[in-house]
């Protein structure tokens, strides 16, 4: 079957990115704070699913990362979007159409314009400093551990003739009745390398040139791993510094100083008008 290609207006409000090191810098607050640097290359888009179209339901389908070779079915897909270099990762994104999109969705979403397969999809235009968002990614895999690493098992005591039952699960069974283990016991296991995501964490860097965001604390994964970026809003109670603010937002600032300036003179214009006009009446009034 064919793929089918057309542009539709939707809100994108996740990117794909690479884990990096983490690092500390100063938030706006003057606090010194850890943080992970994400790169964020522009991502590509490389189909799109609409309500009206035959999947059902709204979606963009975005293309990361490159690599040497990959299987045939993804290069032609690739090609179909008009996209010639082998893509590494391919990732959906469920959005918001324009039919359905509500006040709260637009504020936590980049501007509306008409994507089309092949159109790239760059850092700036979604995420801003102080910005609320998600990250998920695969989580470190920590291998076969213990109920006590695993689950925050406390352990046997450590007298009463127990020398080797200090780390031991204990027991697993609830006796005759139902005899049997109950499915989803807490036992020891595989731990890690499952998906994870943290949720209200703060951006507090971008930087254009090098395609890096900087997040306040930590995101699941290993460095160079794949994470998702989810925008969600922004923080509670976040002012932006005045060096980061844009040119509009100074020059309404600038008109607003210069109106509250004008209703001051009048003000005292109003009072000095009045004091001239009292002598006036009391001469009359003699």
């Amino acid at each position: 079957m064919g793929l089918t290609l057309f542009s539709a207006k939707i809100m994108v409000n996740t990117l794909l990115g690479i884990k990096k090191e983490m690092t500390s810098v100063y938030d706006s607050r003057g606090r010194r704070v850890g943080a992970t640097v994400v790169q964020i290359l522009p991502n590509l888009v490389t189909q799109i699913k609409t309500t009206h179209g035959k999947d059902g339901y709204d979606a963009v389908q975005l293309g990361y990362g490159t690599k040497k070779s990959v299987k045939k079915p993804q290069l032609g897909h690739g090609r179909k979007a008009g996209i010639k270099k082998p893509i590494r990762w391919l990732r959906e994104v469920r959005v918001a159409g324009q039919d359905s999109l509500t006040d709260s969705t637009v504020s936590a979403t980049s501007s509306s314009e008409t994507l089309k397969p092949g159109q790239e999809i760059k850092l700036s235009q979604v995420f801003s400093i102080g910005d609320a968002v998600k990250v998920t990614g695969v989580s470190k895999g920590k291998g076969f551990q213990g109920g006590m690493r695993r689950h925050g098992f406390h352990g046997g005591p450590r007298t009463h003739g127990q020398s080797d039952r200090m780390r031991a699960p204990g027991a697993i069974g609830s006796g005759t009745t139902p005899g049997r283990v109950y499915k989803g016991k807490k036992m020891a296991g595989h731990m890690g390398s499952s998906r994870a995501s943290v949720k209200n964490l703060e951006i507090v860097g971008l930087n254009k040139n090098d395609n890096s965001l900087v997040i306040k604390g930590a995101v699941p994964g290993s460095v160079n791993n794949l994470v998702l970026i989810t925008k969600l809003g922004k923080i509670k109670g976040y002012t932006l510094p005045s060096e980061e603010k844009s040119p509009e937002e100074e020059e309404v600032k600038i008109e607003a100083g210069e109106s509250g300036q004008a209703q001051k003179e009048q003000k005292t214009e109003q009072p000095e008008k009045q004091s001239q006009s009292e002598p006036k009446e009391k001469e009359n009034a003699s």
